[in-house]
């Protein structure tokens, strides 16, 4: 099982990874999509959502107190899904199609973050491949 635990977590990684490199070595056009979105302070938002990204990403795969990396995980997708992919407002078809993907992607993903921080918390130190056991204890 832990080997299967490791590889679901380098799997789950991947794609915050890639986002967390986009974000912080495109910082500049990413702030003017975000900008487009109306999300506040859409440069320093950038950053330090690639920091997020980042942070949570690498405590996942690594360990280092997993259930966290998820909350931070989860800490991202949610507003990221409600800030920049409102598809409710967009009128056209291809763009709104496009948003609802977007916005269903990372509501399904934060739900799955969820899930990992309950897994990772109750699991704790019986979970090996970890380096560390969970910060939060739950049940």
């Amino acid at each position: 099982m832990d080997v299967l635990v490791l590889i679901g977590r380098i799997l789950f990684v991947l794609l915050f990874l890639n986002s967390a490199v986009g974000h912080l070595t495109k910082a500049r056009a990413m702030s003017g999509y975000a900008a487009s979105k109306g999300v506040p302070a859409p440069a320093a938002a950038v950053v330090l959502s690639g920091l997020l990204l980042l942070a949570g990403s690498v405590s996942v795969l690594l360990g280092i107190w997993a259930d966290l990396g998820a909350l931070l995980l989860a800490l991202f997708l949610f507003p990221t899904a409600l800030l920049m992919h409102r598809f409710w407002q967009e009128e056209d078809p291809m763009a709104k199609q496009g948003d609802m993907i977007h916005f269903f992607k990372d509501v399904s993903l934060g739900g799955a973050a969820l899930m990992l921080i309950a897994f990772f918390s109750y699991a704790g130190h019986d979970l090996g491949l970890t380096l560390t056991g969970p910060l939060f204890r739950i049940g």
